[in-house]
């Protein structure tokens, strides 16, 4: 079949972990399905992200899909935590070991899509051609709009400049550079530890200091993969069911009510595991500020015991947000670089950067000199992957005008004046506050079913109705309204990007809890969509 043919079933957008299974899964179920990727191969994430010291801060035994006895038992890694090269080359041996690049169309980008109403198709428009298919799904990833602040003079800087989302392919030769660091998010955290061991000079400019959490990476033995992959049934089911996607041990007594040497021993053995799970380690932290302050001094308390000057380790020590509120960070060395006397970090919150300049940029009146700045700006995230793409539903209207306010979206699967379009991971889903993996499986495992059901009962045409998906949105804010998360000025929020709304945007209800709503709701007959022939 001809990748532009018009008789698809389905037209995917995105090749990464999400696209490729659903694009297996399609397949399997007799669907004709192609993919659009605007990279030249597979991986999503992981083949945009390239920056030194890339890595995920899931383990990789559970960062990886389930769908396959065969290929989860069959790949070996190497590391507790994956580094960026290692999860592309499993990304790409999972396109290799399903022949999934045969309906796959790289280096192609998706500009607009919009919905033809008397055809009940969708037109898709790429860089060169239009295609026609019943159904769109979105499988662009939540973290794939690279942002940079509109710095003045962002255009003149005669250096090297890269952001971390959008990292070259080939190796950045640091070696006897000066680098300026903007941003102290994950990303940057990971990579600055990297870079000072090369760069003769490294100056990172900290907006707001990040909770980190040492990651206690260490290589995989034979013997550790061997007694996770005999047990993977019973811990993929359990870790389906958790508030995260994640296994953790969770203890059942609060925080505020432990006595402070216990309290103190608890995160002791906690920081020495490692890991995103340090904040789930009580039931209170992240809903009782009283207990999340405990919490917090502990990481602030650890910071001061690692950075060898007092100033520095106070600018590095967060006090604007409730500690796991932001994406935790998980880091290797991130702290003790700051003692090395080729690193600096310069306080950007009260003195902003005012221009970028043709030999680096300033802050306030000082000028500093680069031969390479690196952007750890962050991304427009959730929305602004699909907000980048003109996408226009029933009657013309464009999704970017309906989410102007807000996303609004129903189980963050589809939204209503949208018909047969599915978002995997949107906006109110548990998406990013989980393993990515296991929130992807159910989405494309959930949408599946869904067409499935379409078709078998000649249904053409599935659409979000408008009251399901406003209980469902108020439900989302009541959630979250529960937790200490919208006190964070997060990218969750949306408070990275000048303009954009200030709406919590994931589920945080839990992995599990969500997965029984769409189970109910599927078994119901998929209450809440409009459903037609």
């Amino acid at each position: 079949m001809n990748e532009h043919d018009p008789r698809y079933d389905a037209i995917i957008i995105g090749a990464g972990f999400a696209g490729m299974y659903m694009l297996k899964t399609l397949r399997d179920k007799g669907f004709r399905a192609h993919v659009y990727e605007r990279g030249t191969d597979v991986g999503g994430t992981w083949y945009w992200n390239r920056y030194p010291g890339a890595r995920c801060d899931i383990e990789s035994l559970y960062y990886c899909y389930s769908f396959s006895d065969e290929l989860q038992q069959e790949w070996r890694w190497t590391e507790r935590y994956p580094s960026q090269p290692e999860i592309l080359r499993y990304a790409r041996h999972v396109a290799d070991r399903f022949d999934l690049r045969r309906d796959i169309s790289f280096d192609t980008n998706v500009r607009a899509a919009a919905f033809d109403e008397r055809a009940g198709r969708w037109t898709v428009r790429t860089d060169d051609a239009e295609i026609t298919a019943r159904f769109l799904i979105t499988a662009v990833g939540c973290l794939s709009a690279t942002q940079t602040p509109d710095f003045p003079g962002i255009g003149t800087f005669r250096g090297e400049s890269y952001h971390t989302g959008r990292w070259p392919h080939e190796e950045v030769d640091f070696t006897g550079k000066r680098v300026g660091v903007i941003g102290t998010g994950s990303s940057a955290i990971q990579a600055i530890p990297v870079i000072a061991r090369q760069a003769a000079q490294v100056t990172v400019f900290q907006r707001t200091a990040q909770f980190s959490i040492p990651a206690q990476n260490h290589p995989l033995s034979p013997e550790e993969q061997r007694r996770v992959k005999a047990d993977y049934a019973r811990l993929r089911a359990e870790a389906r069911m958790t508030q995260s996607g994640i296994l953790a041990e969770r203890l059942q007594h609060n925080a505020t009510e432990v006595p402070a040497a216990e309290f103190k021993a608890e995160l002791d053995r906690r920081w020495a595991i490692g890991g995103t799970t340090f904040t789930a380690t009580y039931p209170d932290t992240l809903r009782d500020p009283a207990a999340n302050e405990l919490s917090a001094n502990y990481v602030r308390g650890k910071i001061r015991e690692i950075v060898d000057d007092p100033a520095t380790a106070e600018l590095l020590c967060p006090h604007d947000h409730p500690i796991g509120t932001k994406r935790i960070c998980v880091d290797t060395d991130y702290y003790a670089t700051y003692n090395r006397d080729n690193v600096s970090l310069v306080d950007i919150r009260h003195t902003p950067i005012s221009a970028i300049t043709p030999g680096g940029l300033r802050v306030g009146d000082r000028d500093f000199e680069f031969d390479i700045i690196a952007f750890a700006t962050g991304y427009d995230a959730m929305t602004g992957p699909l907000n980048r793409i003109d996408i226009r539903g029933a009657g013309g209207l464009r999704l970017r005008e309906k989410w102007a306010d807000g996303p609004r979206t129903y189980l963050g699967l589809a939204s209503s004046g949208f018909p047969n379009l599915f978002t995997i991971t949107g906006p109110g889903s548990p998406s990013v506050l989980s393993n990515m993996i296991v929130s992807i499986e159910q989405h494309v495992e959930w949408i599946g079913a869904h067409l499935e059901h379409l078709r078998d009962n000649g249904f053409t045409r599935s659409e979000a109705a408008a009251d399901a998906e406003r209980t469902w949105g108020e439900h989302v804010n009541a959630v979250a309204a529960e937790t200490l998360y919208p006190r964070a000025a997060s990218w969750y929020m949306g408070a990275n990007v000048p303009g954009k709304p200030r709406i919590f945007m994931p589920y945080i209800g839990g992995v599990g809890t969500y997965r029984e709503h769409c189970r109910e709701i599927a078994a119901g007959g998929y209450r809440g969509f409009h459903l037609t022939v």
